[in-house]
Order: structure tokens, then C-alpha cells, then sequence
């Protein structure tokens, strides 16, 4: 019985998908979907605990085949200068090290594993020698964003006072502009008066604006070449940072200006030209095929890190096509599905320019009629009802008819103009939009029952009915996917990996702008790149052996091996339990009371089979919700809690995601009771025998069991039981959430040497804010667990910090280290303090970057054509005076594999450790760090299988995840379950967070209740 887990996304839809077994598909935010689907981190047995990880196979044997790269070599003066910079020594040089210096240099190169040939998915920026880049800032006298800032800028670059400047300008259209030529002068204010796109002169009441430009700094790329070449490893820069923004605005300068190309946020480009790949995804949406470009540095060599990214963007074309597509029932959720899209409109005569080019007319839908739309004015527009039609929509027109009609300027009624007395004979009237157009444009609106939309603000609103609007191309959709755009996102963005590398070599690398033929810029800028993409070199290590009951052995193969005549490695004990059925009113799964039994008896045996210590469940109860909310399930919950359950399997009728979150919500918060939720229909199948052992890998965990351990000589420092593990993460709002939403933060820590234990401990905090508050009493909370097992208190601190950026490391050292030391002052005592205890480390787990890596031969791939699992990479693609590396200790199933980036930001464990002496299998202490974090990604224990993020940031992560089932009025968007009638009122709102709303009740609080 293998347990094959589940893999979700988080923030953001993305197409790593490859080790996705039975997990839930998607992510919490919306925008762009990943376009290899193989990262991620593996999510064993599905979401929560429904029991899932078993659900995918791999099915038949696949054909593998070979990226074909015009790269066809490692390069030999990266390989010198890295070698340079750390060669290969037996001895640890401390005092060279910085012991106490935060960013510690890397300690060497790891040596251990068998050696590889990979192909990475960057090609190398050639800039030449002698470029400087003048970096301007940007001030404008007047506050402006979006389309209007980007259009004002435009208007900057075609100003006279840049046009000797012009073809080697280029910026980021919000604060910075880039020069490779010096301007006249240092500082300068330009006048721009404004006009919209494609006219020719501006309109007499346009806006003038005064932009003020001010040179900040001249970089010279010289200077940053040099430092990359240097064989000096103390070299120092100070603004490498400035040289990497200011090349990537040059990239994204030419995504943001040419008309064939659509961008998501500064650095995803796609092509929305003829013969970019564009699918549906269903309700108003498709999914078109782009890429991520960003500027990256590493020893030798500027590097451009390019990746396939898939996007969500609106259906172009009419209105109402769009409008019927996604469907008008639920007017909340249509609502929010049209806000911010841009439309042309096309019932006014069409205007040309000199050129004879035709001028848009664009409007941005800033949603539906509402009953208390212009509620400020004294004319104010008479809404019949929320999302009303054109002929139930009235505002108020000034003058007679024929008089509006021709001073209209395009303005299908623009409600609560007049700003005078009571209507009055002869002053205006109130008008329909329907009317209106049927008296001023000569038009019978076609489909008078659509909702009418409105643009501009709700205290100044202007009326369009649908059927005049062209919904315009190219533009994104930042909502989250719904559950089945989100299996078609999956299905059109998990690729090979090969077709992957392909797809940026031949479409990629010309759509992001680094082809000189269609960019003319680079050319100007005096830059180049490299055919092909770089190789780099790479080692696979040798996984661990897994140990279980009565010392048995087993050795991973491909990264997974299976349970079969297997006992946990210490089985929890499970004397109080019972099942709860589940209805919904309609025929679940188990109507038969002895259907319902034998399932009962076989999860017994299932229990015990593979190892715990099992009592036969108590009767069954049923029960009927008519809603998730419905109290008879409190009522149920807190029976089971007061007769002193320890455990409650919950069997849903379906998979209810408002059903579950209000049920852990209850069980984790309320009554303190562990539970269980199977989904009817999977464990009602005749073979359910892997269902049931996914489902067990979670019970023994919450009831203090140890699913696996791996032989002590591969946890090293960590087997000496002074060394605790922690793992740290912050969930954020996603969009559509509730304004007032936290952010939660979660920590989990070892509780000894066997790494089987994780209790978690939650805390809310202002919304958005990547730095933890409360860390230091959350630590205290996880040393309390510690001394229930140890005498003394750890000697080591070992943090693995997940969901950190790169520009927020020194937030980690200056913030999250302090906390973490103050946090120590106040629990050790002064003796060991003094000594310098406990020792901290602290590795920065990156997930969400976009580097891929591909094999070069046939023989170094897996089953799915992706680099094996336990493959490692620290140089061709890193810098040597920094201690990180790329880490892919999982098989992805399916799509292309994304390694997991591990930072080292600061080390006080390992170079003190093994200052006198390294075991004499390693070469060097960066070789201890990889093999530690690749062995502890053996340990996850909800899956039969090597996870691709290090367990305690993934227990952290999951922790986070069940805190969102905890706050989740305040993170889910309310229009699935919003009532039409009442929309668009302004009273009320969500209930501001506590404290308490992710208390955990203390009966649960110290077991590792979220997984």
C-alpha cells in the first residue's frame, strides 16, 4: 500500500504539477498558472485530511525524450572562477568564514552524489563592455496609476525634450526611467498635457502634467562584470540589486509597449498575437500560454531566468456573449467577474485621427447599476432593482433631449449630472437608458434585460447598456479559478519537460524581448545573448533508508516506496472513536446501515494492520445538514467531544470545501476533538484498502504516533537529540477577501531526535505582513514541548523559514533572528546563554521561483523524463560567495519538476559543529546541509514518498493552510453563497479577527491537529 500525496499550489494558480498524486488542484489566488507542472511540493494524501494520495498513478510507461540544447557544454572560465573561489579543502577555515556575520559565505561546493549534466532554463546576458546605465527617477505633480500613469509616461518618452533620447530610453511606466545615454541636464521638469491613446491633439479641458526627472545614479555594468569575475572571495558591491532592477525594466519596457503582447505584473509577458496558444477554460475565460522573464546574477555571468507561465484572460469580443458565458443568475458574482474589464464602445460615430487611424473609445466597468448608485446628489439615478436592465435604469438628463443629444460627447447618460434644484418642466427629466438610446442614437436595444453596467464611480455614474460594448484583448483575470477552470488550467499547462525547455527556447526567448531581430532595444543597449540555454552541473544523491516497525528497512526507489507488510514505526493508541455520517437530504453512500458496518470493520483492521493500537469502534450516528452551518452538527460534535472521543471519522456526502472548513473549525477551535473526513462515494468503493492506509498515515500522526524515521548516521547534528527543528510560514489574504483579513503565521517544531512529531502553534497578525510578530512567544510555546521529553533545553536551533522573498532575507536577520534571541534570553539561563546556546541557523525555503532543470542525457532522466529525484545543483546558476542550492528530492509524476531553493542566511550550527572534524563521508560542511534537508524530505509523514519542500516548512505550511478553515468569512469570496436580492447594500460587514480564531482548544493543542 503506497501513499502517493497530493500536491497544491498556494498564492497564485501554478502549473507545477508533477507530483500532484490525489491532491486538490488550484491555489488560493488568481492571476497566472505556472506552466510546468511538475514543482510545487508534494501534497501526501490530498487536502486536509480527506484521505486522498492514492488517486493518481502513473499509468503506462511514457516515452522520454532529450531537451536538444545548441548549448552543448559547461563553461569553462564559470567552472575556473568557481573553483577559484572554493576549492575543494578537507578543513574549515573559521575565522575566513565570519562566523557571527549574517549571509555567511558558502563553505564550499557540495561533492557528494553522482555527478550529472543538466541544462538550466537561463540564457546569458552578453552586455558590452563600457555600458553605463543612467537610472532617473521619476516624480509627477499629481497622484495617477494604472492605465493612466502607464499612458502619461508614454506621453513622456514621445516629448520633444526626450526625443534625442528616445530609442535608448526605457522604463518601468511607474517610478524609474533607464538611459543608456546621460541627459543635458541632472534634473529636469517636463509638461506633458495629456491625450488618450491614438489622438492627435489634446482636448481643451486636458490635464497638464509636470514631471520632474532627477538623476539617481550612473551604473556602470563594468563594475558589476567585475565583481562576478573576481576571483577575490571578500569582493564586495554594494548596489548589485540596481543592475538587476535596472535590466529588467529593459525587459519589461518592451512587453508594456509593444500592441501584440499582454503582461501579469512586471515580469510574465504573453503573446496574444496570431498563433499564441489560447484555450477556453469555461465561463468567460481563457488560458494563454506566456512566459516569466527575470534578470538573475551568478559567478561569471548576468543570467536571464526565462519560464513558461499560463494565464487566465477575459474572453474578448461583445459584452453580452461574455456576460452569457459566465452566466447572470448570481448578479454578486457577475459583478465581480466584470469589474475593472476594459470595453470599447460602439454606438457613437467612428473617429479617425490624422492619420486616418480609428481612436478608441475605452471604458472600464466598475460594475452593475445599483439601487443606491449617485446616492450624494439631488438627482440621483433611479435603479428598480440590483443589476437592473436598460429600461429599469433611469437617470437624470438634463435640458430637452435634442439639446443633450448633441452635447452627449459619448456619454450614454451620465447619472446625477445636474447638481441643481428639483426637477423642474423644462430643466430635465429623468430618462431610461433604454429610451435614451432609442431618442439620441436612433437604437433599439436588442437585449433591454441584460444588467446594465456602469462605469466611473458610484457617487458620479455613467449608464452603458451591454450590447454597446466590445470587450477588449488581452486582459487578465486576477479572480481565483473556480474547481473545474482549474482541472482545464491543469490540463493545458502540464507539459514534458522537454516541450517545456522547447517552448522557451523557440517562442520564449523572442516573446520576453532578448531577440535583437523583433527588439530593437537590444541592439540599442548594446546587448546580446547566447544561443541555447546554460548547462550547468548537477549530482543526484542516494536517498535514505526508511525505517518502520521492528527495525525494517526499506529503500526508496524513484524517490517512493510502498507500505506492504508494514507497521508504523510507533503505532499510536486508539481506544475512543466512532464514525459520523454525513447527509445532505439526498442518498449518500451509505444508506444501508451494513454497507455502513463493514466499512466500519475494514478501517478497524486497516488500522491495526499497519500498526496501531486499535479498539473497535463505537455505533455510527447519522445526521442531516441542510446547510454547512446547520447547528445539528455542533450539536453532534460536541456529543462526541464530552463522551471522550479521541477521534471521530466524519464521512461527507461530498466534497463540501464550506462543510469541511466549519467542521475542523469546530472540532480544532470549539471541542477540542480530533477528526477525519472521508469523502462517501471513495470510501464506499469495493477497493478502498489504499484509501483507508492514506487515511491512517494522518490518524497516527494526530494521535502522537511516528509514521517513519531514517537511519540516524543521515540526520548527523539532529540525531544527537540537542538540535530543534523549526519550521516557519505566513498565510496571507488572497484576492477577494475580506478587507479586514490577517495574515496567520505558524510555527511547528521537533519535539526529539526522531523528527516524527510537530506540533503547531498559530497566530493572526496585520494583513499582508510577511514578518512574524509573536515569534519569540510562539518559540517559547515549542521549548515547553521540548522539556517534556528532554531534560535540558535544545543546543541548537535549526529554522527552515518558508515564504520569504529574496529582498526580505535581511528581514528574517534583522527582525525574525532578533525575536528568536530575545525569545532565548528570557527562557535559558544565563550559563548557557554566555556559551553562546543555543546555536541558530536559519535556511530560507524558496518554492516559487521559476528555475527548471533538464537532463541532458537519457540515462540521467526519470520515468517522466525529469531530473531524479534526490538531484541537487549549487553552482553554474549560483553565486559562490552566497550558500544556497537547488534541491529536487522528489519524482515529479507529470510535467516538469521545480526544485525547492534553500538559502542559507545565517549559520551558527554547522561550521561550529564540524568546525575540528567532518565525518569521513563528507568533503565539506555544505555537503552536510544538503544531505540533511535531502533526508528530512523523507520524513513527511502523510505520504510513502520524498517530498519536494522540506517537512517542517511543509507542516508549517499546512498549519497556515488550516488557519484559512478557521478565518474563512473573512478569506473566501461571499458570492458563491450571496443572495442577489440584497446585493449592493453598505451596511454591515465581516467581523474584525482575534486572537481567539486560531486558538486551538487545549485538548488538541500540542498534537499535530492540522494535518
Amino acid at each position: 500500500m503506497s501513499s502517493r500525496g497530493g500536491d497544491r499550489g498556494r498564492g497564485g494558480y501554478r502549473g507545477d504539477r508533477g507530483d500532484r498524486g490525489g491532491g486538490r488542484g488550484g491555489g488560493r489566488g488568481g492571476g497566472t498558472y505556472r506552466g510546468d507542472s511538475g514543482g510545487g511540493y508534494n501534497r501526501g494524501g490530498g487536502r486536509g485530511d480527506r484521505g486522498g494520495g492514492g488517486g493518481r498513478g502513473r499509468g503506462g510507461p511514457v516515452q522520454v525524450q532529450v531537451f536538444n540544447n545548441p548549448q552543448k557544454q559547461l563553461d569553462p572560465k564559470v567552472n575556473k572562477v568557481e573553483d577559484t573561489l572554493l576549492p575543494a579543502k578537507k578543513t574549515l577555515d573559521l575565522s575566513s568564514l565570519k562566523l557571527h556575520v549574517d549571509r555567511p559565505v558558502r563553505p564550499g561546493y557540495g561533492t557528494k552524489g553522482t555527478p550529472v549534466m543538466l541544462t538550466a532554463n537561463y540564457v546569458e546576458l552578453l552586455p558590452k563592455s563600457g555600458l553605463v546605465l543612467y537610472k532617473y527617477d521619476i516624480q509627477i505633480n499629481q497622484e495617477v496609476k494604472g492605465r493612466k500613469l502607464n499612458r502619461i509616461l508614454q506621453l513622456l518618452l514621445e516629448s520633444a525634450e526626450l526625443a534625442p533620447y528616445r530609442d535608448t530610453v526605457a522604463t518601468d511606466f511607474r517610478s524609474t526611467l533607464i538611459s543608456k545615454q546621460k541627459f543635458e541636464q541632472d534634473e529636469q521638469t517636463i509638461e506633458i498635457v495629456y491625450r488618450s491613446e491614438g489622438e492627435d491633439e489634446p482636448t481643451e479641458r486636458a490635464t497638464t502634467y509636470r514631471i520632474h526627472l532627477r538623476l539617481i545614479k550612473a551604473l556602470s555594468i563594468d563594475q558589476l562584470t567585475d565583481y562576478l569575475n573576481s576571483t577575490n572571495i571578500g569582493a564586495t558591491i554594494v548596489d548589485k540589486s540596481e543592475f538587476t532592477q535596472a535590466l529588467n525594466i529593459f525587459l519589461n519596457h518592451y512587453a508594456k509597449s509593444a500592441n501584440n503582447l499582454a503582461t501579469i505584473g512586471s515580469t510574465k509577458t504573453f503573446s496574444i498575437g496570431q498563433g499564441s496558444y489560447n484555450a477556453d477554460l469555461g465561463r468567460g475565460l481563457s488560458v494563454i500560454r506566456g512566459f516569466f522573464s527575470s534578470v538573475r546574477t551568478a559567478t561569471c555571468r548576468i543570467l536571464v531566468n526565462v519560464n513558461i507561465s499560463h494565464g487566465a484572460f477575459y474572453h474578448d469580443g461583445p459584452l453580452p456573449r461574455l456576460m452569457d458565458i459566465y452566466g447572470t443568475r448570481n448578479l454578486v458574482a457577475l459583478e465581480k467577474f466584470l469589474k475593472l474589464v476594459r470595453v470599447e464602445t460602439t454606438h457613437l460615430p467612428v473617429k479617425k485621427n490624422r492619420a486616418g487611424v480609428v481612436i478608441p473609445r475605452i471604458k472600464t466597468i466598475g460594475g452593475l447599476a445599483r439601487k443606491d448608485d449617485g446616492h450624494e446628489l439631488k438627482n440621483r439615478p433611479r435603479i428598480k432593482t440590483y443589476g437592473a436592465g436598460a429600461k429599469d435604469v433611469e437617470f437624470w438628463l438634463e435640458g430637452p433631449t435634442q439639446s443633450s443629444a448633441s452635447k452627449g460627447k459619448g456619454k450614454a447618460g451620465k447619472g446625477g449630472k445636474a447638481q441643481g434644484p428639483a426637477p423642474t418642466s423644462g430643466a430635465g427629466r429623468y430618462i431610461s437608458v433604454y429610451n435614451f438610446f432609442k431618442e439620441t442614437y436612433n437604437r433599439t436595444l436588442e437585449h433591454p434585460n441584460l444588467p446594465v453596467i456602469r462605469c466611473g464611480d458610484r457617487n458620479n455614474p455613467t449608464y452603458l447598456p451591454a450590447e454597446v460594448c466590445v470587450v477588449l484583448p488581452g486582459q487578465a483575470s486576477r479572480a481565483k479559478l473556480d474547481a473545474q477552470q482549474t482541472q482545464q488550467m491543469i490540463r493545458h499547462a502540464v507539459r514534458k519537460p522537454w516541450e517545456n525547455a522547447a517552448s522557451i527556447l523557440e517562442q520564449g526567448i523572442q516573446t520576453v524581448g532578448l531577440d535583437e531581430n523583433s527588439n530593437v532595444l537590444m541592439r540599442a543597449f548594446d546587448l546580446q545573448i547566447t544561443p541555447g540555454l546554460v548547462r550547468v552541473p548537477g549530482r543526484v544523491l542516494n536517498g535514505p533508508k526508511v525505517i518502520y516497525k521492528g527495525n525494517k528497512t526499506i529503500q526508496a526507489g524513484f524517490g517512493s516506496w510502498n507500505m506492504k507488510d508494514i507497521k508504523f514505526n510507533a503505532g499510536a493508541k486508539l481506544k475512543k472513536w466512532a464514525f459520523l455520517v454525513i447527509s445532505n437530504g439526498g442518498r449518500d453512500a451509505f444508506q444501508r446501515q451494513e454497507d455502513l458496518y463493514a466499512v466500519q470493520q475494514e478501517f478497524h483492521r486497516g488500522l491495526v494492520t499497519i500498526g496501531m493500537d486499535v479498539a473497535n469502534p463505537l455505533a455510527a450516528k447519522r445526521v442531516v445538514l441542510q446547510y454547512p452551518e446547520d447547528p445539528a452538527l455542533g450539536a453532534q460534535l460536541k456529543g462526541a467531544a464530552e463522551h471522550g472521543l479521541e477521534l471521530l471519522v466524519i464521512i461527507l456526502p461530498d466534497m463540501n470545501a464550506p462543510l469541511y472548513k466549519h467542521i475542523k473549525t469546530l472540532a480544532d477551535r470549539t471541542y477540542g476533538l480530533h477528526t477525519v473526513c472521508c469523502v462517501g462515494q471513495k470510501l464506499a468503493k469495493p477497493a478502498r484498502e489504499q484509501y483507508i492506509a492514506n487515511v491512517a498515515l494522518k490518524i497516527n500522526l494526530k494521535l502522537g504516533g511516528i509514521n517513519q524515521i531514517v537511519e540516524a548516521r543521515n540526520l548527523h547534528v539532529v540525531d544527537k537529540d540537542t538540535t530543534m527543528v523549526v519550521g516557519i510560514d505566513v498565510t496571507h489574504p488572497s484576492p477577494g477577501s475580506a478587507s479586514n483579513a490577517p495574515s496567520v503565521s505558524a510555527m511547528v517544531a521537533s519535539v526529539d531526535k526522531h523528527l516524527g512529531q510537530w506540533p503547531a502553534v498559530l497566530r493572526i497578525q496585520q494583513g499582508r505582513q510577511e514578518n512574524v510578530d509573536n515569534l519569540g512567544e510562539m518559540l517559547k510555546t515549542r521549548f515547553t514541548l521540548w522539556r517534556k521529553k528532554h531534560a535540558a533545553l535544545p543546543e541548537n536551533l535549526l529554522v527552515y523559514r518558508d515564504g520569504v522573498s529574496e529582498g526580505q532575507y535581511n528581514m528574517v536577520l534583522e527582525r525574525e533572528l532578533t525575536q528568536l534571541r530575545r525569545a532565548c534570553e528570557q527562557v535559558y539561563p544565563a550559563t548557557q546563554t554566555k556559551q553562546g546556546f543555543p546555536r541558530i541557523s536559519i535556511i530560507i525555503c524558496g518554492k516559487r521561483h521559476k528555475t527548471r532543470f533538464y537532463p541532458t542525457q537519457e540515462k540521467d532522466c526519470d520515468r517522466s523524463g525529469n531530473t531524479k529525484p534526490g538531484t541537487v545543483v549549487d553552482r553554474g546558476v549560483t553565486e559562490a560567495r552566497n550558500w544556497d542550492f537547488f534541491l529536487q528530492a522528489h519524482a515529479a509524476l507529470q510535467g516538469t519538476a521545480r526544485p525547492c531553493h534553500y538559502y542559507i542566511v545565517h549559520d551558527e550550527i554547522f561550521r561550529q559543529v564540524y568546525a575540528k572534524m567532518i565525518p569521513p563521508e563528507f568533503k565539506n560542511v555544505a555537503d552536510i546541509v544538503e544531505d540533511l534537508t535531502h533526508n528530512m524530505c523523507y520524513l513527511f509523514g502523510r505520504a510513502t514518498k520524498a517530498v519536494s519542500l522540506c517537512p517542517p516548512a511543509y507542516y508549517a505550511d499546512l498549519a497556515c493552510e488550516r488557519a484559512r478553515c478557521y478565518l474563512s468569512n473573512l478569506f473566501d469570496s461571499p458570492t458563491a453563497s450571496a443572495n442577489p436580492s440584497v446585493a449592493g447594500s453598505t451596511t454591515g460587514g465581516p467581523v474584525a479577527p482575534s486572537a481567539n480564531d486560531v486558538l486551538i482548544h487545549e485538548r488538541i493543542r500540542d498534537s499535530m491537529f492540522y494535518i
